[in-house]
């Protein structure tokens, strides 16, 4: 049997995040997961990435594992440039006009991972069950029961649903959800350029879905996140190579010269979901168990670790008090995260209908949008807050 005062089911980055935040704060934690543990990282760069704002890079110092990450693979981006293919809309954003040394990290979600499991393992107060899923949960009046598939029984006063978007706990406990099918798929995979990228992020909205070039650790290979409809995200992941560059370098304009796919080319599908409850008696969702959102501004990853940083925050004391303040604490998280996810899905949805399609009023619209954010200093500095992940 297992005891802690904290269960979590999924083991992804984000509830890695929110064990660890809990365990330094002297709180018991067993994670539930049934993926192994990280591999050792590969000489390739991992598909899945993420564009980490200075809100999650503090997160991690604070955690201890920034260090861990910086020693393994992550890539600064001192710039962001982003244009419309159709139109004149175009702005730029540079670290240097916000006084800081870098607007963000382009980091492999393995590497996040690994550096996370490292720093776990040598918490005391931390069990980790890899490699091991559940066959039940029972709440009851005191504590939460999760049996194991082997029979193991965890037994817990809190349970933390952090397993993704299609969260087998939120499913259980009927937890009602909000979803909208985005009409897109993202195609993602690793590019090396003729030119190198300079550590600037690129965007280029298309008729059908914008097109992210995201700069790694070798100054010509990124990242890409081709978001499009199903049909043509099939369509490119079939092509050949020589015909997937030629569709590539043509959508991108060239910006950083002639493309070369290094990777396997994944797709996968990119739907909003929006948890209408978070929190059921002992029963709490984050991450993308709670919501999930387009991934044009890449704030995917962002708003989870926010999640694990509030919650841990709001029920670290709370949780050694007594189960009703930390019921209290736990109100406040919900009421607090879905406001935030709310603005930000709502943000996505508005960004994704006004750069669809080919409606010149749209582009005209848009054209004149972004050109008065790249000239107008107060809202370029409200734009640039939002992706640094700040609060001035």
């Amino acid at each position: 049997m297992h005891q802690a005062k904290v269960a979590i089911v999924g083991g992804g980055c984000v509830g890695l995040s929110t064990a660890l935040a809990l365990s330094l704060k002297g709180i018991s934690v067993a994670v539930i997961d049934a993926k192994g543990s990280s591999e050792p990282l590969s000489e390739e760069f991992g598909l899945r990435v993420s564009a980490i704002n200075h809100a999650s890079e503090a997160l991690f110092r604070e955690l201890g594992v920034w260090q861990g990450i910086a020693a393994q693979r992550m890539t600064p981006y001192t710039q962001m440039d982003v244009r419309d293919k159709d139109s004149f809309a175009h702005i730029h954003f540079a670290s240097e006009e916000y006084d800081v040394s870098h607007l963000g990290h382009i980091i492999e979600n393995d590497v996040i991972h690994r550096a996370l499991v490292e720093k776990l393992e040598r918490q005391d107060n931390v069990t980790l069950l890899f490699n091991t899923a559940y066959k039940d949960i029972h709440q009851g009046d005191n504590n939460v029961l999760i049996t194991l598939t082997d029979g193991t029984p965890v037994m817990s006063e809190l349970l933390i649903a952090a397993d993704g978007a299609n969260s087998g706990v939120r499913q259980r406990f009927n937890l009602p959800i909000t979803f909208k099918d985005y009409g897109h798929h993202a195609l993602v995979a690793t590019v090396k350029t003729a030119q190198p990228h300079d550590n600037c992020a690129r965007q280029v909205f298309l008729s059908d879905g914008p097109l992210a070039f995201l700069p790694l650790a070798d100054p010509h290979y990124h990242s890409i996140v081709w978001s499009c409809s199903p049909q043509q995200a099939a369509t490119y992941q079939n092509m050949s190579e020589q015909e997937f560059n030629k569709a590539l370098f043509a959508a991108f304009d060239g910006q950083c010269g002639l493309c070369t796919v290094q990777s396997a080319r994944a797709v996968f599908p990119l739907t909003m979901r929006y948890a209408r409850q978070w929190v059921k008696e002992r029963i709490v969702l984050v991450g993308d168990a709670a919501h999930t959102i387009h991934p044009l501004a890449g704030l995917g990853m962002n708003l989870g670790l926010q999640d694990a940083a509030r919650l841990s925050a709001l029920i670290g004391d709370a949780l050694t008090d007594s189960m009703t303040a930390a019921a209290r604490a736990l109100r406040t998280y919900e009421r607090e995260r879905k406001l935030d996810a709310q603005k930000h899905i709502a943000t996505m949805g508005a960004l994704k209908g006004l750069f669809a399609g080919d409606n010149p009023v749209k582009k005209i619209v848009r054209g004149l949008g972004l050109s008065a954010v790249n000239e107008i200093a107060p809202l370029k500095q409200a734009f640039a807050e939002q992706a640094l992940g700040q609060r001035r």
